[in-house]
């Protein structure tokens, strides 16, 4: 049954309002500051998921290389913070003030020219999402047009992070190298170290969050959508049908690096870095196993499963540093072999079927009661 909205149905809604209920009110009364932080770096994390499921997911277009489009966002957004950290009273005592501390470590002498314009935080909004999006469109264009698809595809998108992680730390005078752009302080004056921001930076991610997951749904519901699934399937039969098949997937090829261009600017403002540990293979095929976990076919499940992933990580990687990473291939192994629909396969084929029984006989005894 649906409610007004044409692309929600009710028991949807009731997902949708448990998972709000969850990162809304869940967890900020239940954690200290510093595990609320953490969780809502796990969130960030999510928006990728979130935009596998309908690239690999529904699309069939399986991205090894999300962690670029990631760090991209993460990285326009550290361009800013730290050109406002940056000012002259502010670095005074080094040799060229008012430049970032890394260049004038490199001996830079002047501000390069592509960094100028980061110092305005409208341009900055604009280029965390136009910038992953016109490298993605690139990306696409280059492999869709040609018909790469399938593993060969899968195995491009791990070299480009590849690439791009070699290329920014190489290029340590303009980007900061394998450090990262670090020691971000503040936001338009607003100091983002403290706990009362970081409190507020949490439940703007997460409003966030919901709107990608409402436009993923959107799109899920939409023609689009059914044309995404009709590719994955039988991608002949959909291009003999007069459809552009590759211009349907460099859209949502784009819209994936957008999702995952916002969750990296939300962790670059609220772990207050960005490095280029977070572009490179391992994170990139890390973001895959949270959409695996928690379903790639379910863009609620892809929530959870990120969420479960790094708290897992987080739990055991201190227990066991040394064998986290073999567990994680083991955990992606597992999944695509013994339930490879994830947490959202597992309860709608064992809980699913029981809530509604249990709703259906509530419903019949409801209305065999006899009347007062």
């Amino acid at each position: 049954m649906r409610t007004g909205s044409s692309f929600l149905t009710r028991t949807e809604l009731v997902y949708f309002a448990i998972l709000a209920a969850v990162i809304f009110v869940v967890f900020p009364a239940s954690m200290d500051i510093f595990r609320l932080n953490l969780f809502g770096k796990y969130l960030t994390y999510a928006f990728v998921a979130v935009g596998l499921v309908l690239c690999w997911g529904y699309g069939g277009i399986l991205s090894l290389g999300q962690g670029v489009f990631f760090g991209l966002g993460g990285y326009c957004m550290a361009m800013f913070l730290k050109l406002e950290a940056s000012t002259p009273e502010a670095t005074a005592i080094q040799s060229t003030p008012g430049i970032p501390d890394f260049m004038d470590w490199n001996q830079l002498t002047a501000l390069p020219t592509w960094w100028e314009p980061f110092h305005s935080f409208p341009f900055t909004l604009i280029a965390v999402i136009a910038v992953p999006v016109f490298f993605a469109f690139v990306i696409g264009l280059a492999m869709f047009k040609r018909r790469v698809g399938g593993v060969y595809f899968a195995i491009i998108t791990q070299a480009i992070a590849a690439i791009l992680t070699i290329l920014i730390i190489g290029q340590q005078g303009y980007t900061g190298g394998v450090n990262g752009i670090t020691d971000l302080r503040t936001l338009l004056g607003w100091d983002i170290r403290t706990d009362s921001a970081k409190y507020i930076l949490y439940f703007v991610n997460g409003g966030l969050l919901m709107l990608c997951l409402l436009a993923a749904q959107f799109v899920r519901r939409s023609k689009l959508g059914r044309i995404l699934v009709a590719m994955r399937d039988q991608e002949d039969r959909v291009r003999f049908s007069g459809y552009d098949v590759a211009n349907f997937k460099i859209f949502v090829f784009c819209l994936g690096a957008a999702m995952a261009a916002v969750g990296g600017a939300m962790f670059t403002l609220q772990v207050g870095f960005m490095s280029p540990s977070f572009v490179g293979i391992v994170p990139s095929i890390e973001m895959v196993i949270f959409c695996a976990v928690g379903g790639r076919l379910s863009i609620l499940g892809a929530v959870y499963g990120t969420l479960l992933v790094n708290w897992a990580k987080t739990t055991f990687s201190e227990m066991f540093p040394e064998l986290w990473l073999f567990a994680m291939g083991a955990l992606f192994i597992g999944v695509v072999l013994a339930f490879p629909n994830g947490l959202a396969g597992l309860y709608n084929s064992y809980v699913a079927p029981y809530v509604k029984r249990l709703i259906s006989a509530r419903g019949a005894g409801r209305r065999m009661a006899p009347a007062e």
